[in-house]
């Protein structure tokens, strides 16, 4: 049965799975995910990103189709009052089709992370010894309103010689459906196991609660979404999880940071596409720097809602239209056209804030001063440092690494853009000639 009959039998309230049900189909996909995890484990590299080549032309050839059934998930949220950011996630236009086929074509060129070898030596009693990359096995990912991460997160298992479980959500459930299929069919067409990549977004929400308990059936849950989503995965999970997180990301500008540079930051960082996880969320500007105004200005021209202390707000431009900043400002991430603005008189203040409200994702500094510069890099503690550029190349796919899982902001072996090495783990070959141990 594909994922489209299958999302049609269980719409028939007639059909509706008890948990029993849920829990036995839940298992019965981890067990044909691990089946064709020890097929991917297999591949070669000339096999695997031919499958991604596929993948990308059947997104190209069948675009009319994902992009009508985008057109059905994006006006059911709309009608259900769903944000516009969260709206703006969700919609796929033809430009996003093509940048996803191009990020699949990008992956396939990338080295294959499998079989590379971390260390290795041959030890004084003769024995050769190597750590090399190998697939994690079978890994679960829960993400929300998210149809491009569908097409990211099979494309980098798959390449890392992975099988995929995926828990798209409902906002997405007609285009992931579609997307689901078409990867199903690409992987056919090119003789690898169609069960690499499957979904339980027909079992629902009692699906991803029995996925988060598949303990040994599965072997990494990867959690992409807002603090809700994520917190209930970390939080229930029997499956290891490796945690994406919210991004509150914070610029400081110094003293010394140049004006038309900070502008320009400023602006990419907040407008280009205030939806995502690295775009900034909160502003922080010494009391001494002379690009304060003009950045002020910029952005609130460009329809930026500033939410300012009372310091910021006394040096605004009369007629800027401004909020007052509240205590819970600087801990939000709001993914919209808002931003939190401080004043701070010193480097030391602007650290101590970052550390109180960051989520650990992405920081950036504006300077001139190179000494300020390594202060903030070697004193910030999240997953990405910037200097002098924009908060949004945090992105696997702007940081030469194909595309992303997530932006991990735990500290165990991914951190920062999740691509293919962070979805492979390492064994050791031993290789003897008859030593025994004394």
């Amino acid at each position: 049965m594909t994922v489209q009959e299958t999302a049609s039998v269980n719409r028939n309230a007639e059909s509706v799975p008890t948990p029993e049900e849920v829990e036995a189909g839940v298992h019965s996909i981890a067990d044909r995910a691990r089946a064709a995890s020890r097929r991917m484990a297999r591949a070669n590299r000339a096999w695997k990103d031919l499958a991604l080549e596929q993948i990308a032309q059947d997104v190209v050839a069948r675009r009319d189709a994902v992009l009508a059934a985008n057109a059905k998930d994006v006006e059911r949220g709309r009608s259900s009052g769903t944000s516009e950011a969260l709206l703006d996630r969700l919609t796929l236009t033809p430009e996003r089709i093509d940048a996803l086929a191009l990020a699949l074509r990008n992956l396939a060129g990338l080295p294959d992370p499998v079989g590379s070898v971390a260390r290795g030596q041959t030890l004084p009693n003769g024995l050769r010894m190597r750590q090399v990359h190998v697939p994690l096995g079978v890994v679960g990912a829960i993400y929300e309103a998210r149809p491009n991460v569908t097409l990211d997160i099979a494309g980098l298992a798959l390449k890392s010689g992975n099988a995929v479980i995926l828990r798209g959500g409902s906002a997405a459930a007609a285009t992931n459906t579609v997307l689901v299929n078409l990867i199903r069919d690409s992987l056919d067409t090119v003789g690898l196991p169609s069960d690499a990549v499957q979904t339980i977004d027909q079992y629902g929400r009692p699906g991803a609660n029995f996925l988060m308990k598949a303990r040994g059936k599965v072997d990494v849950l990867i959690p992409r979404g807002g603090r809700d989503l994520i917190q209930n995965v970390v939080t229930n999970a029997a499956v290891p999880v490796i945690e994406t997180g919210e991004g509150n990301v914070h610029i400081y500008l110094d003293e010394t940071a140049p004006e038309e540079m900070a502008v320009d930051i400023l602006l990419n960082a907040k407008t280009q596409r205030p939806s995502v996880c690295n775009t900034v969320e909160t502003l922080l500007i010494h009391a001494d720097c002379a690009a304060a105004r003009e950045v002020l200005s910029a952005l609130a021209a460009a329809g930026v809602r500033l939410h300012a202390d009372e310091r910021i707000r006394g040096i605004l431009p009369q007629g800027t239209a401004v909020l007052e900043a509240t205590e819970e400002d600087w801990g939000r991430e709001y993914m919209d056209l808002d931003l939190a603005v401080a004043m701070v008189d010193s480097m030391d203040e602007a650290l101590e804030h970052i550390r109180t409200f960051s989520t650990g994702h992405t920081e950036a500094i504006i300077t001139n001063d190179l000494a300020n510069a390594e202060r903030f890099i070697a004193e910030i503690d999240s997953a990405a440092v910037i200097v002098n550029a924009s908060t949004r190349f945090t992105d696997g796919g702007e940081l030469g690494l194909g595309a992303e899982v997530g932006i991990s902001t735990q500290k165990m072996h991914a951190r920062g853009p999740m691509g293919l090495k962070e979805l492979t783990t390492t064994k050791w070959i031993i290789q003897g000639d008859g030593q025994v141990r004394a």
